[in-house]
């Protein structure tokens, strides 16, 4: 299963499931087998550009949100496990990979414990995701229901919409910081 297929199948669900849409209306309304769309759900499916476009249709979204990664669980590198590749003139460690566009925000984040005072952060922009590389120090972070302690040379990747911590375990800790943010704005759930 790639991970093309991953995001389309959380997509997919996602959007139909704040819509209140069950898997047999989805399908109907986009003109598939109830079987097609469970496939699909499910990652197993490989659907085309015209499969797609019927489904953003019927949940009334573009064929470009279907593929955008809109929060994600968190997902963890660790530096034991890198796999670096060799070019002629450098190598390279691929720490993840977001498909979609909008706003990227980078930076270095240089954290001191002793004057670190809120290790909880409020929730970001609905669709913000934080890329996390350590450099030095160990900390703990990610949602408050799922947070990751990280070490030199680990990555995290984790949502920032919801709520988070961010605390430094020793004195000090230097990290790598990006941050993704959706341009669309994405729907609220249905309540």
């Amino acid at each position: 299963m790639s991970s093309h297929q991953q995001l389309v199948a959380r997509n997919v669900r996602r959007f139909r499931q704040e819509r209140g849409l069950s898997m047999g209306e989805l399908a109907r309304r986009a003109g598939l087998a109830k079987q097609t769309l469970s496939t699909i759900e499910q990652g197993q499916g490989n659907p085309t550009v015209e499969t797609l476009a019927l489904l953003g249709d019927a949940l009334d979204v573009s064929l470009r949100r279907l593929l955008t990664e809109w929060g994600t669980p968190v997902y963890v590198q660790r530096a034991a496990g890198a796999e670096w590749a060799d070019h002629a003139q450098w190598r390279e460690r691929l720490l993840d990979e977001v498909y979609g566009s909008g706003y990227v925000r980078t930076l270095l984040l240089r954290l001191d414990r002793r004057a670190h005072q809120r290790p909880e952060i409020d929730a970001h922009t609905a669709g913000t995701l934080h890329h996390l590389y350590v450099i030095s120090g160990r900390l703990r972070t990610g949602p408050l229901s799922e947070p990751v302690e990280l070490g030199p040379g680990d990555f995290a990747r984790y949502p920032g919409d919801v709520p988070h911590v961010l605390a430094p375990l020793t004195e000090k800790v230097v990290a790598f910081v990006v941050s993704t943010e959706p341009q669309l704005r994405q729907v609220a759930p249905v309540r």
